[in-house]
């Protein structure tokens, strides 16, 4: 096989060191937070205390499923700041990105049922409309939002039921 010169492919090659270098960034970098951020602030005593209704969840089951949504989140934010990084879904996700990262310390660190239901309210409602803004100009990135968003679903209303139940 014969590769292109050095020079040809710096700039003409769609898939630039640089571009992979972002690529390794964005989903190295965003399940690592989270990771960190989950181990920093796990739950504990105070939320096995807590009345959980019966679609609760076991504990096991939260790792795996951040892991692969962090990972397609990493995708499509790299999808999105190499077409958009100035536009709206750019900011979209940024937005969800902190709301997502903030959550688990007002939950589990502050014990802060009813903030953290209001930020889950938030980053859901942030998802959709990243979903709807992107799905005109890149559906990849949008569609990888889709189980994200599914799941946030799921977990505001998890939220919302310890918040009455407790």
């Amino acid at each position: 096989m014969v590769s292109a010169p050095r020079s040809a492919r710096k700039d003409g090659s769609a898939w630039s060191r640089g571009k992979r270098f972002r690529l390794a960034g964005f989903v190295i970098l965003v399940p690592a937070v989270g990771s960190v951020i989950g181990v920093l602030n796990t739950p504990g005593e105070w939320y096995a205390a807590l009345n959980k209704p019966s679609f609760n969840p076991p504990n096991w089951v939260f790792a795996p499923v951040w892991t692969v949504l962090f990972l397609m989140i990493g995708v499509a934010g790299f999808r999105t700041f190499e077409s958009r990084p100035r536009d709206m879904v750019a900011k979209l996700w940024i937005v969800q990105m902190v709301l997502n990262f903030a959550w688990s310390p007002i939950f589990f660190s502050l014990h802060r049922v009813d903030v953290a239901l209001a930020v889950i309210i938030s980053l859901f409602a942030t998802v959709i409309a990243f979903i709807l803004r992107q799905w005109s100009v890149d559906r990849l990135a949008a569609g990888l939002f889709i189980p994200y968003a599914a799941w946030m679903c799921f977990a505001t209303i998890l939220n919302g039921a310890l918040f009455i139940l407790n």
